[in-house]
């Protein structure tokens, strides 16, 4: 065996649990040694990483954008590459990165790709990888359960975002970024670090991973309807030529509102608002094509 990998996979996922003996299988035809170990919780995750990852090589990740959200401080505490295996529903850290959704196609990405070095957004002292947001998205996070996902796939993301559309209603915030103060009504402001977020939807057209900044849009519309008129520009990046919605680009944000409101980063509710939004240059090490 070459590189010993510390390998977890996230058994509650709709395909990590059936993944895991092909994985460890194919990871050692591939001349990898992996190192298996099991978590209970988002929480304990970071620590578990830290600690048995210093006896190994690699980082191998196998489970969808939250399991990753979750993995992200560890792994920066690590400083030890990681591998991704595309096991989520959406799986948008995957795709920014290129890495396709087989499974052997991954590994062998992993086996044999170049490491690259990518920026990391941070929320109230909490990493995320793609974005991180509030409003519309926060909502749709709360309403879209684990069994949801399960029974539905990516139709359950459509179906819940239906029902969160129809009891929308905008609030205000103050949006904080390169010197100036912008009040807004809105019915979501997200804040993106990578390129694509929600199951393929683009932050921004020219966005990327490696470019040391964070690009920020508000809807600023009161009908909610409207988001179903938007939708191609949603999955192009272009929704910022549109006048009722604000984009800006800065590294760092600070977003306050009249009450606390959860902030949703990479499909999971993990602060609330007032919130800093941050991003850390090339902080992790991440094995691509």
């Amino acid at each position: 065996m070459g590189r010993r990998a510390l390998l977890i996979v996230n058994g509650k996922s709709r395909s990590g649990k059936a993944a895991l003996p092909k994985v460890l299988e194919g990871l050692r035809r591939l001349g990898i040694d992996p190192v298996h170990r099991d978590c209970d919780s988002r929480e304990q995750l970071p620590a578990l990483i830290a600690s048995e990852g210093l006896k190994t090589d690699i980082v191998v990740i196998g489970g969808g954008d939250g399991t990753l959200n979750a993995a992200a401080a560890g792994i920066a505490r690590l400083k030890r590459p990681l591998g991704l295996l595309p096991l989520g529903t959406a799986n948008d850290l995957a795709r920014t990165l290129k890495i396709p959704a087989d499974l052997d196609a991954a590994m062998r990405i992993i086996a044999g790709g170049k490491i690259r070095s990518i920026d990391v957004g941070l929320v109230n002292d909490v990493m995320f990888f793609n974005v991180a947001s509030l409003g519309l998205s926060a909502k749709l996070s709360q309403a879209l359960t684990a069994d949801i996902k399960r029974r539905f796939g990516k139709l359950g993301y459509a179906l819940t975002a239906i029902r969160v559309l129809a009891r929308a209603r905008p609030f205000h915030a103050e949006i904080i970024g390169g010197g100036r103060r912008r009040g807004s009504l809105t019915l979501q402001v997200a804040v993106g670090n990578g390129r694509y977020y929600g199951g393929g939807n683009v932050i921004e057209k020219n966005a990327t991973i490696v470019d040391e900044s964070l690009n920020l849009y508000s809807l600023e519309f009161v009908q909610a309807w409207r988001m179903v008129l938007m939708l191609r520009s949603f999955r192009c990046g272009e929704h910022g030529a549109m006048n009722d919605v604000l984009t800006l680009r800065q590294d760092q944000f600070e977003i306050r509102t009249r009450r606390p409101r959860p902030v949703n980063a990479d499909g999971e509710i993990v602060t609330q608002t007032p919130a800093v939004f941050r991003v850390l240059p090339k902080a992790i090490d991440v094995i691509v094509p």
